[in-house]
């Protein structure tokens, strides 16, 4: 019998966490668990540190770390809380690492684990958005590799699997439209936060399903597609598939399309990465083609979602473009959530600060290190905080 594998779950308490866990559970001797990360569901994060026997739990908030130490007493389970215990849970040696906190804040843990020569399974889209090139140089530095857990991206990794990558001539990476893609455009301005929540496919949390709404997770993605596969901007499409079957495209020279087909359950993705080189048998519907009888698509009109032409102008600018447009949607949804923007004012938000931060001032043409993509980060925060408050 195998060792088992040494493995470490970071945003163990949100949907792709939880999925996660849920494949773990099912083979539980074939893992070690290092480390698991949570938000402020202390509840969750302690019961699965004790269900999983962790080494260490860890909350990303300083002021929840009694109620852990609390719900772990006695299990002797380490309770920790905060960025510097996050990375320092990183570095404990693992095999496997779960990339899932939502946010910028999964950067630094991602590339600690790499630097451990550990296989990264990324599902924080950020990392890449934000810092690309230095997370695909860490991996690759110190022995380590990234695997993507974004259903699209996983898709087009294993439509290439085999493949001559020069032989790409595109890529289409699908969207579901999200809450409001049957509504009239003129309505959107009205659109509140409860109602860009409810995702009509998938089950998840509530800034990832808003972005959805807004189409900010697709531009993320079209940006993470460059990044992660060296494809140029030109390459890369966008079209809208309401059923969320086809979860990707690739097209190639001779006019072929490599279509990934599967049900909307991202235990798929994850149990890929976790499974990676082999497959294994996974816990998903399989799928009825003649019952579901047709796909639709439509095309992704950018005037409708500006999101997703901001990705294009932040592709084609490169440096440090990744980590404000990302740093400035974070804080435009803060204030959608929070009433104090409409839902299309983020894209003007995010707009208004990529213009403010041009290459004419010198953030976005700054030296790509974990630093500079740091400070990018917090000062187009306070750029498009001022915005919020005029507007």
């Amino acid at each position: 019998m195998t060792n088992p594998r040494k493995v470490s779950i970071f945003g163990a308490t949100g949907s792709i966490g939880q999925n996660t866990i849920d494949l773990i559970q099912r083979d539980r001797e074939a893992y070690d668990v290092v480390a698991l990360s949570g938000g402020r569901n202390i509840a969750q994060l302690a019961g699965d540190a004790i269900d999983l026997g962790a080494e260490v739990a860890v909350t990303a908030f300083e002021d929840c770390l009694p109620d852990l130490q609390a719900a772990l007493e006695g299990t002797g389970i380490q309770a920790a809380a905060g960025q510097a215990a996050l990375i320092e849970a990183a570095d404990r040696p693992a095999d496997w690492v779960m990339s899932a906190i939502v946010g910028a804040a999964g950067l630094a843990p991602g590339l600690k684990a790499l630097q451990g020569g550990a296989t990264l399974a990324l599902a924080n889209k950020e990392s890449m958005v934000c810092a690309g090139s230095l997370v695909m140089a860490t991996a690759k530095a110190n022995g380590g590799s990234v695997l993507p857990v974004d259903s699209e991206h996983s898709a087009v990794f294993q439509a290439l699997i085999g493949e001559d990558i020069s032989a790409v001539e595109r890529v289409i990476i699908t969207a579901s439209g999200g809450a409001f893609r049957d509504w009239p455009f003129e309505k959107l301005a009205t659109a509140t936060p409860e109602q860009a929540a409810t995702h009509p496919n998938w089950d998840m949390g509530q800034r990832i399903t808003i972005d959805s709404a807004s189409m900010f997770n697709k531009a993320l993605e079209l940006i993470e597609t460059k990044e992660f596969f060296d494809f140029s901007p030109s390459q890369i499409e966008t079209l809208v598939h309401p059923e969320s079957m086809i979860h990707a495209l690739v097209g190639f020279n001779d006019g072929a399309l490599m279509a990934h087909v599967g049900p909307p359950d991202m235990r798929h993705a994850i149990g890929f990465a976790l499974h990676y080189p082999d497959r294994r048998v996974l816990p998903v519907e399989r799928l009825d083609l003649a019952k579901i009888a047709q796909l639709t698509f439509r095309p992704a009109d950018e005037t409708r979602w500006p999101a997703l032409r901001l990705a294009r102008e932040v592709m084609e600018t490169g440096g440090m473009a990744g980590a404000i447009f990302n740093a400035a949607k974070e804080r435009a949804l803060d204030a959608f959530i929070d009433k104090r923007i409409g839902f299309l004012d983020m894209a003007m938000v995010v707009e208004r600060v990529l213009e403010q931060l041009s290459s004419t001032t010198g953030h976005i043409d700054a030296e790509f290190t974990l630093d500079n993509i740091l400070d990018s980060d917090h000062l187009a925060r306070t750029r498009a905080d001022e915005i919020i408050a005029k507007l």
